[in-house]
């Protein structure tokens, strides 16, 4: 016996009434803002008392259009926005105005081959095959911006995959690099909601050198991970010299502020290929 046909819907759907709603006379009444249906009404999504709904909205919509694309976990590229690509590097010392200017375009010279040291790593997290059922590991993410940020999309970008970007709106203008897949080139406007994503589904994360906005993503993460609140995952700090000269780790498990032991939270790396072997003997531990 063939299963019955699934009744119609009693009652119309949103996008159906909402249709409806643009060819409503204009008299008065359909004129006020209090007759606009309530999710067509930017004003009131807007006000100061509806953020716990655009909390909700923010995590909702990644969360959905990443399930829909079958993207099981990722990995998570954070860095530097201004670390040249290594061909314009010449060009940012050239553009230097004065000594103090130029002596900071030569240190982001000096640091600009982790621009190919994640677009390596990028390439060889995406040649992870989906699984039986189509479900996809490994799928590089960014903040979306420029610098490391570009150059990890842009390796996922020329393995042919699907690669992610958590954009967020500033004071100035930030546009998506053109290596994100435009179907997974997200917008936030809460740094909290967009920091949630990042970590959803880390499979593994990469840290280049960076500034307070590296410092504050690599920092919550070692924090979630120090209490329990994330499960271990592979943590890889790229550039021992930049973080030693800027962050005293060792000064921390001296000063008695953090167990030694959470040194090991970290795996320094300097080579694509050594970081990504590191991933794999990772998740092939845990599997034995």
């Amino acid at each position: 016996m063939n299963d019955p046909v699934p009744p119609k819907r009693i009652f119309p759907t949103s996008k159906v009434d909402a249709d409806a709603a643009q060819h409503v006379p204009s008299i008065p009444q359909t004129e006020s803002k209090a007759y606009k249906l309530a999710f067509q009404d930017t004003d009131f999504l807007l006000r100061e008392d509806l953020r716990p709904v655009r909390f909700q909205l923010e995590l909702l919509k990644p969360e959905l259009f990443l399930d829909e694309a079958k993207i099981r976990s990722m990995f998570v590229f954070y860095g530097s926005a201004r670390i040249p690509e290594p061909a314009e590097a010449d060009a940012l010392i050239a553009a230097a105005t004065n000594d103090r200017q130029r002596a900071a375009a030569e240190r982001l010279k000096a640091k600009s081959h982790y621009y190919t040291v994640a677009y390596e790593l990028a390439r060889l997290a995406s040649r992870t095959a989906p699984d039986d059922d189509g479900w996809r590991n490994f799928v590089v993410c960014s903040g979306g911006g420029p610098s490391i940020m570009e150059a990890a999309n842009r390796g996922a970008h020329d393995e042919g995959r699907e690669t992610i970007g958590l954009n967020i709106v500033l004071p100035h203008e930030q546009l998506p690099n053109t290596y994100v897949t435009p179907e997974l080139s997200f917008q936030f406007h809460y740094f909290a909601l967009r920091k949630m994503h990042f970590l959803l589904r880390a499979r593994a994360v990469a840290v280049f050198p960076g500034g307070f906005g590296t410092f504050d993503e690599m920092f919550e993460l070692l924090t979630l991970i120090q209490t329990g609140k994330v499960r271990p995952l592979p943590l890889l700090l790229f550039g021992r010299d930049y973080w030693n000269t800027v962050v005293n780790f060792q000064a921390l498990a001296d000063e008695g502020v953090i167990d030694p032991h959470d040194l090991e939270l970290i795996h320094w790396c300097e080579d694509a290929q050594e970081a990504w072997d590191f991933v794999e003997r990772f998740y092939e531990d845990r599997a034995g």
